[in-house]
Parts: structure tokens; C-alpha cells; sequence
């Protein structure tokens, strides 16, 4: 939902001249200081994409030759980041009326091998991360969230983005806190300003030390930066976000109290709905019906443990089923209550 704050903005940084820096200034170091204050954290680091967070954030832990434990039900970024920074993913089942992974299942998975639990926020839905950072912490292994889902999610009164090590989030144009691309690591580490340090370099090709044109380069680094006219819209968008999560949980609430099923994403006040699902019998048919109504669907995701670069040989039989049934339902603000109506109109009719 975009107005005329966001067009005026825009307009601002392109006649400022000043469109990128990889340093980080700017309305990029605004951006990161109001969103570490919205979320409550030690810091925060804009980058360019909720992959690039996730891939950095990796990055801060020797995780080379280790496992890190993530649901299959994601996307498949969250994979890649392990992967890119030599370990081995090790896919868990998640609760079928959560679609997040449970603190049981992750004690149950750690071994000697373990080095991080990588949990993601579904659909904005929070994790019981309290529990999880608990866990990790009694173990000794580092807890990075995806939460790429999850912009103004909360849990136990705690924003997400305020518990985990490290907590990776998106700003994809579709996003809850849109942007024309961006990302954000918040970080809660206790060695927090010598992490900063770290990803203000790896983020600009691992650049150190910058005097005019001076500057070193002490280990490998990538173009993950923020760009002004990403974060100017993104200050603007934060002032929203609250309002536009409301809106989200209104839709919401409408689906789940008419929607005719009990197989759907439960109504908790503390998640964002970047989107709601439901779990439906004949997954094809029902989304051609009602692509047919011209009602856009989804289905949110294929199981990562299922494709040819990850295919292993231990079955998730949950998330099988689940990926098999699940489709995913419009919650953007900018919906109309009689699209909304019609919309559910349309599910109970084909479900």
C-alpha cells in the first residue's frame, strides 16, 4: 500500500544524486537505526535481498563441516545459505497446524554435529522462539531465524527480530514491509558491534578501513548492499507497518471464522499473515477453479528435501502431505472487504 509519502521520497533521492554508497549511509544507516528500534535489537545491517541476509548472517559462524537444522517447508534460500557456507542442511518436519518447526522436534535432531538451528517464521506465524533460543543455548549452537515472512510478527510481546544470534528479513515488493528490494540482519549477539563490523565489509565486497580512495580488502566480501531509494521507501513503510499487519489479521480473521474447514492457519494476534493457507483435498483443481474466478493463488513451498539438489533419502511424510494440499490465499491490504467476501464465497464453493 503505497501513497504519496512514498512518490515524494523517491523524487528526493533521485534529485539528491546520491542513489547507493556501499558504505551504508544515508537513508540506508536511517533505515537500519529505526528498524533496530522497532524491533528492539543491539543492531541492525540493510542489505540488498532476504537471501543476501541470510547468506551473511551464516557467514558470522565457523558453520564449515557442520549441520544446521531447518524445515524443508521453506524456501529454498534457506537452504542455499547453508550450503554457500559449507554445511549441511538437515531438514525437520513441521507442526501440521503451525507449519513451523517445534522445540521438541529440534532437541530431538541435535547431535554432536549440530552447529545452528535455522527455524523459519511461516507465513509471519512466530515460532516458539523463546523456546528454541533456549534449546540453542543450553546446547551451545547458534540460532539464526529466516524470517523473511515475519516484519512486525511478535512473540510472548516480543518482536521477532529480538531473539535470535542473528534474524534475516525481506523486503520483496510483496512483503509485508515492501521495498523495491532489500533485506535486514538484526542482531542480538552479544559480541554484536564486532559482528557490524564484519558484515559492513563482507556486505561491500569485503571492503575495510575506507579513507576517500584509500581502502583495504581483508577477506571475501559481496555486493549486498542497500540502495537509497530501497531504504527511503522503506522508512516510510515501517511508519505503516503496525497499521498494514492490522489489515492483514482483519483479512485473516474473516477467512477463519467463514472459511469452511477446520484445516487452516490458526489466528494468533502475534503474526504478520504475509499470507494464510489452507490444506484442501485436490490441490490442482481447486486452485484452476479458482484461478478461473480470476482469485489468485499459491502454494507455499515445495519441500525443499524434494528437489534434485537436495533429494535425500529420509522421508518428511507431514511436510509431503502438506506441500500436496497446501494453497495459499491473497492478505494484501489493499484487498476490498466485497473481494474479500468473494474470495471465501469462492473457497467454500470449490473446497
Amino acid at each position: 500500500m503505497i501513497g504519496t509519502e512514498e512518490e515524494k521520497t523517491i523524487i528526493k533521492v533521485l534529485n539528491s544524486g546520491f542513489w547507493a554508497s556501499g558504505s551504508g549511509t544515508g537513508k540506508v544507516g536511517e533505515f537500519e537505526n529505526q528498524f533496530k528500534q522497532y524491533v528492539n535489537s543491539n543492531d541492525c545491517i540493510a542489505v540488498n535481498s532476504g537471501t543476501s541476509a541470510l547468506n551473511l548472517a551464516l557467514s558470522l559462524f565457523n558453520l564449515k563441516n557442520k549441520e544446521v537444522l531447518l524445515p524443508s517447508l521453506s524456501f529454498v534460500s534457506t537452504a542455499h545459505s547453508i550450503v554457500l557456507n559449507g554445511a549441511k542442511p538437515v531438514f525437520l518436519e513441521v507442526n501440521p497446524k503451525t507449519l513451523c518447526i517445534e522445540p521438541e522436534t529440534i532437541q530431538k535432531a541435535i547431535t554432536k554435529k549440530t552447529g545452528a538451528v535455522l527455524p523459519v517464521h511461516f507465513g509471519g506465524l512466530p515460532c516458539k522462539i523463546t523456546e528454541i533460543n533456549d534449546i540453542c543455548k543450553e546446547n551451545k549452537i547458534h540460532l539464526i531465524e529466516d524470517a523473511a515472512h515475519a516484519s512486525g510478527s511478535f512473540y510472548k510481546n516480543k518482536k521477532i527480530g529480538n531473539h535470535g544470534s542473528a534474524v534475516c528479513f525481506s523486503f520483496h515488493p510483496v512483503k509485508n514491509l515492501a521495498m523495491p528490494t532489500g533485506g535486514l540482519i538484526s542482531l542480538n549477539h552479544s559480541n554484536h558491534k564486532t559482528l557490524r563490523k564484519t558484515l559492513e565489509s563482507r556486505r561491500w565486497c569485503g571492503i575495510t578501513n575506507r579513507k576517500n580512495v584509500n581502502y583495504d580488502v581483508k577477506e571475501m566480501g559481496w555486493n549486498y548492499y542497500m540502495n537509497e531509494f530501497s531504504a527511503a521507501i522503506g522508512l516510510i513503510q515501517l511508519k505503516k507497518l503496525d497499521k498494514l499487519n492490522k489489515m492483514r489479521y482483519n483479512i485473516c480473521k474473516m477467512y477463519h471464522d467463514k472459511i469452511n474447514t477446520d484445516k487452516k492457519m490458526p489466528l494468533i494476534s502475534g503474526s504478520s499473515y504475509h499470507f494464510y493457507w489452507i490444506l484442501v483435498k485436490n490441490q490442482k483443481k481447486f486452485r484452476q477453479n479458482m484461478s478461473n474466478s480470476k482469485i489468485e493463488t499459491g502454494i507455499h513451498y515445495k519441500p525443499i528435501h524434494s528437489m534434485s539438489m537436495y533429494k535425500q533419502k529420509k522421508k518428511l511424510p507431514l511436510t509431503e502431505k502438506i506441500s500436496n494440499s497446501i494453497v495459499t490465499l491473497p492478505t494484501s491490504p489493499n484487498l476490498k472487504k466485497s473481494q474479500i467476501e468473494f474470495i471465501i464465497q469462492s473457497i467454500n464453493k470449490f473446497i
